[in-house]
């Protein structure tokens, strides 16, 4: 990673998170002055953190992408994540009580990443209660994707998997699901191989369960899935 200076498109990028988004200007203003800060320029393959050290800083992702992976107590690597800029990562672990890393960040893309230390970071929280109010509202909304994710790697088939992936992630008061993933990351995501995901999708298509056109799905028979779970 090559350190880098901050400019003006940073600033801006930095301000579209939901950690800084909509502060009053005279908080932007001082804002970089009271934090300890750092810009890397990433490159693809870098290992921005690793699973099991110590979360000692912000970490923002203002360009490009990451991949999040875990190592189970089986020894096997199961993809989490995808984070996409512009985003803070890692947030709920920088205040925690043993503040240990849970995933290895690695870079995907070439990026952009914005750092600044624990000690300024808290420091700036318990002045600004607008900040301490958006890292709390963070922490929040991080356990709730915690508990969406376990929900779908405690279940023990590829179907219930894929069943309870589209069941959190169709649209509001309809029967169609928008698959973000492509098939090889949806695998990875559900922790399932692609042949077998794939497998499991036909045999749901033909006994007309769902429909699927590219990432598209339409549930066709809802009982039927919840069934499932």
């Amino acid at each position: 990673m090559k350190k880098i200076t901050l400019t003006d498109k940073h600033q801006e990028l930095l301000f579209q998170i939901p950690l800084f988004r909509d502060l009053p200007l005279n908080i932007k203003h001082s804002l970089l002055d009271k934090l300890d800060i750092s810009l890397y320029e990433i490159n693809k393959k870098d290992i921005i953190a690793t699973q099991g050290t110590l979360c000692k800083k912000l970490y923002v992702l203002l360009e490009g992408k990451l991949r999040v992976d875990i190592i189970d107590g089986l020894g096997n690597e199961v993809m989490i994540e995808y984070i996409i800029a512009a985003r803070a990562f890692a947030t709920p672990h920088l205040f925690s009580t043993d503040g240990v890393l849970p995933a290895t960040f690695t870079a995907i893309e070439d990026g952009i990443l914005f750092t600044a230390s624990k000690e300024s970071m808290f420091k700036l929280i318990s002045q600004e209660p607008k900040i301490l109010h958006n890292f709390l509202c963070i922490t929040g909304n991080c356990n709730v994707c915690t508990v969406t994710r376990l929900k779908t790697l405690s279940r023990k088939t590829v179907r219930e998997r894929f069943v309870v992936y589209l069941l959190e992630h169709r649209k509001k008061n309809t029967t169609t699901v928008n698959i973000i993933h492509n098939q090889a990351t949806l695998a990875e995501y559900l922790n399932v191989t692609r042949p077998a995901l794939s497998k499991e999708i036909n045999k749901m298509i033909k006994e007309r369960i769902i429909e699927m056109e590219g990432k598209t799905v339409r549930i066709l028979d809802e009982a039927l899935l919840e069934k499932y779970v």
